[in-house]
């Protein structure tokens, strides 16, 4: 009774859409899509137009840091020295140190930067660390030279530049006679009173 019931629903279907058999069932054809317009007139006008400004020729604003910023620079690398020692990693405690030593020497505050130059010093010499060494032995001497201390000034190149030579390192031996020439030859290590001194025997002399 059910396959009846099903065969009468199929006719009855059929005969609804009687004209089900003229249905093209094959492939449509497909058309080509329609070629977009390519306009460049804009870039065409915007590569003519010339810049209002050239880049290149604009100067480069240097911002000199501030006191807050190199007192927070100067917590970071204390932490990262205080760090290193911690945990007995000398090698870079030794360049904290002189990280240290730079930022006062920028605040001009001499004494202190002299202070972990020595303790840099100190400990690169323990690692061999001939050219970190060498490099803090000169900044040394220009810190001492500027305190009015010209006999260690000259004792620390010629440190350096001892090592340097028995190391094989011309280049620094070359720069560091160059900076001994200069603490030799320039009156500005010269303290106050040996400069009004030599301004009074130049006076005499001409009046004569």
């Amino acid at each position: 009774m059910r396959y009846i019931i099903l065969v009468f629903l199929c006719v009855i279907t059929l005969s609804a859409s009687a004209q089900w058999y003229r249905l093209d069932f094959k492939k449509h054809k497909r058309y080509p899509l329609i070629a977009q317009v390519k306009d460049h007139s804009l870039k065409k006008f915007l590569a003519a137009k010339t810049p209002a400004y050239n880049p290149q020729k604009l100067a480069l604003v240097v911002i000199p840091p501030s006191q807050f910023s190199l007192q927070i620079n100067e917590r970071i690398v204390m932490r990262a020295a205080q760090h290193n020692m911690r945990f007995r990693e000398y090698a870079q405690a030794s360049y904290r140190f002189s990280e240290l030593a730079q930022i006062y020497v920028s605040q001009n505050r001499l004494s202190e930067a002299k202070w972990y130059y020595l303790q840099s010093i100190l400990i690169s010499k323990q690692q061999n660390d001939f050219k970190h060494t060498i490099d803090n032995l000169v900044s040394l001497a220009l810190i001492k030279a500027d305190l009015g201390d010209i006999t260690q000034a000259q004792q620390d190149l010629t440190e350096a530049r001892d090592l340097a030579r028995n190391t094989g390192r011309n280049a620094d031996v070359k720069m560091i006679e160059g900076k001994i020439k200069f603490v030799q030859n320039n009156k500005v290590w010269l303290p106050k009173s040996e400069l009004r001194y030599a301004e009074a025997v130049d006076v005499t002399a001409k009046s004569k």
